[in-house]
Order: C-alpha cells, then sequence, then structure tokens
C-alpha cells in the first residue's frame, strides 16, 4: 500500500530590491504573499529616503537592508543570504504581475528549469516607453550576435531561478545591468531557460523610474562587451586584431604604390606605424587564444559549482521515491 511522499515543499524566497518605493510596495508584498502563500517575501531596501522599509514590514514583508545603491548591489547581497530551493526575484514598484508567479514557478518545478523569465507584455504607453522597447530590442540582438543565441527580454526583471542557479552566479554588476548578467549566464552554461508572458503595468501615480534611458543603456552596452572579453577572449581579441591588421594594410597601401613607382619607401612613419598594427594584430590574436584556456577553465569551475547544488525536485520523482515498509525493509513502489 502506497503512503504520500513526506518530502517537503521547496522553499520560495521573494526578492523585492527597493528604492524609495513607499507608494508601491505595500501593494507589491501583498500581491505576492497572495499569490505565493508559503512564499517568504523579503524586500531589500536600497538606501530608500522615504518610508519604504516601514511600509514594507507593516506589509509582512522581512526587510533588510543594502546601503551601497545599485540593482545589482542588492541582488548579489540578496543572494548570498537568502537561502531558498527557488527564487521569485521583482521590483517593488508594482508593474510585474504578481499573479503569474505562481505559474511560474510550478513550471520551473515540471520542467526541471533553472529559469523563467517573464517577458513583458505591456498595453499601456506608459508602461514601456518607445525608447526602452528600441533599446531592449537593439540588446536582445547584440547579446544573440556575441553569444550565438539570446532571449527575447533580457531585461526583463521578473525572473524565478532554481537555487542552483543562484548559487553558481558570480554577480559582478552594480546597476540595472544585472539582468543582462542573469541571461548570459544561463546562455553560457547552456541551462534550461523558458520565457513567459506576463502583464506589464504602468507604475503607480506618484511613482518614478529609476532608470535612466541613456546612462543605463551606455553601462549596460559596456558591460555586455566586458562579459564577451570575458567569457569569449578569443572572439573579442580576435576581433580587435583583425581590425588593427585591417587599418595597417589600408594604411600601407600609399606606401606599396610608391614603392612600385619609385623602388624606395619614403614615407617611413608610415611604413612603422603599419608594421607595428600588424605586430600588434598578432598579439592580440595571440593574447585571445591563451586567454581563451582560462576562460574555459573558470567556465568549468562555474559548471561545477552549477552541478553541486541539486536540480528543482520533480512531482513525478517524489512519487517514485514512495515506498512501502514491510518488515523494517522498504521497497520501491512498483507501476
Amino acid at each position: 500500500m502506497s503512503r504520500p511522499s513526506l518530502a517537503p515543499p521547496p522553499r520560495i524566497a521573494v526578492i523585492l530590491p527597493c528604492f524609495n518605493e513607499a507608494l508601491a510596495i505595500a501593494h507589491t508584498v501583498q500581491s505576492f504573499r497572495q499569490a505565493l502563500p508559503t512564499a517568504t517575501v523579503y524586500v531589500y531596501d536600497n538606501a530608500s529616503t522615504d518610508e519604504t522599509a516601514r511600509v514594507a514590514r507593516e506589509a509582512g514583508a522581512l526587510v533588510r537592508a543594502e546601503p551601497r545603491r545599485g540593482k545589482g548591489n542588492v541582488l548579489r547581497r540578496a543572494f548570498a543570504d537568502v537561502d531558498a530551493d527557488i527564487y521569485v526575484v521583482a521590483d517593488g514598484d508594482g508593474t510585474y504581475d504578481a499573479s503569474a508567479a505562481e505559474g511560474m514557478t510550478r513550471l520551473l518545478q515540471d520542467e526541471c528549469l533553472d529559469m523563467v523569465v517573464g517577458t513583458r507584455v505591456h498595453t499601456e504607453n506608459e508602461a514601456y516607453r518607445a525608447g526602452h522597447v528600441a533599446g531592449n530590442w537593439l540588446f536582445n540582438q547584440v547579446v544573440a550576435s556575441l553569444f550565438d543565441k539570446g532571449l527575447s527580454d533580457i531585461f526583463s526583471g521578473y525572473r524565478v531561478m532554481s537555487r542552483r542557479f543562484i548559487k553558481s552566479f558570480p554577480c559582478a554588476s552594480e546597476g540595472f545591468e544585472i539582468e543582462a548578467e542573469m541571461s548570459i549566464h544561463a546562455l553560457q552554461l547552456r541551462m534550461p531557460v523558458r520565457e513567459v508572458p506576463t502583464r506589464y503595468a504602468k507604475r503607480m501615480e506618484g511613482s518614478h523610474s529609476k532608470l535612466n534611458t541613456w546612462r543605463d543603456g551606455l553601462r549596460i552596452l559596456v558591460h555586455i562587451l566586458r562579459l564577451q572579453r570575458l567569457l569569449r577572449p578569443r572572439q573579442f581579441f580576435g576581433a580587435l586584431g583583425a581590425v588593427l591588421v585591417v587599418v595597417a594594410l589600408l594604411l600601407s597601401i600609399p606606401v606599396f604604390l610608391q614603392f612600385f613607382e619609385t623602388g624606395q619607401v619614403l614615407r617611413f612613419p608610415t611604413a612603422i606605424l603599419c608594421t607595428g598594427l600588424v605586430l600588434l594584430g598578432a598579439l592580440s590574436g595571440l593574447v585571445g587564444l591563451v586567454l581563451e584556456g582560462v576562460s574555459q577553465l573558470s567556465l568549468e569551475t562555474k559548471r561545477l559549482s552549477y552541478l553541486a547544488e541539486p536540480a528543482v525536485a520533480l512531482p513525478e520523482a517524489e512519487d517514485a521515491r514512495e515506498s512501502v515498509t514491510t518488515g523494517g525493509t522498504a521497497r520501491p513502489v512498483l507501476p
């Protein structure tokens, strides 16, 4: 005779980074508590100057503080401090649909995924400005071209992630580039990822976005290129070396034409510059090859850290662990 599985339910943590979100945080906390009744909701106050911490605490959240400004700094601290099996990350401004969290966490468990991304679907222009839509599309193309594949919304702040994703994620970002880094981490390790369309609403009246389109867009682009240099050094330095060689060839055309006409090299500075550029190009390619080995070692280390954590248990796996005890000896239940 079979008996119900005694395996405990997964521990779910909802992490909400906040900076001056006193107007929206109570509604956001209550919405996630209603959607995920067994989850623990953490609000990380990022040096707010309003009543965000007090309002969140009164709404039933566990409030913690991170004095260093920036969403990346907040999530780095949260991922290190919070111990759970499933992590739900969203913003504290009420723009993400909390009711989708239950379905996203179930999908993570049912398909044994490491990340479920809530792609933003908006019906109001105020929710998702045209400049942000265009920038998001552009950066999606950049990441897809640099890392051979991509996601349709790499900047979505609504994600459900497994413990092994979180505990293998180095988190080097300080600001809004954290979402791009999480996406690239999943792509690099070839983790199982799914995207789910979720409603994206406009901010509450009186609440203002902390994202600066041009400043943060430039920071994100620089960070993506930095990750490409670190994770794909052969590509990065190979491309740099190729550019240097091409520039040297273009500059050397007048030198060769003059040599064929006169039999002499009269433009010594240009000839020396071209020689130096070719040498730098070759050296850049060699550096890329050397660093490729270092990058591969780093990838293997992250992969081992990833594999050291157990996957989210499948419901079928839990059912398979049910057993019948006879004379003190447990034997598996056969179908």
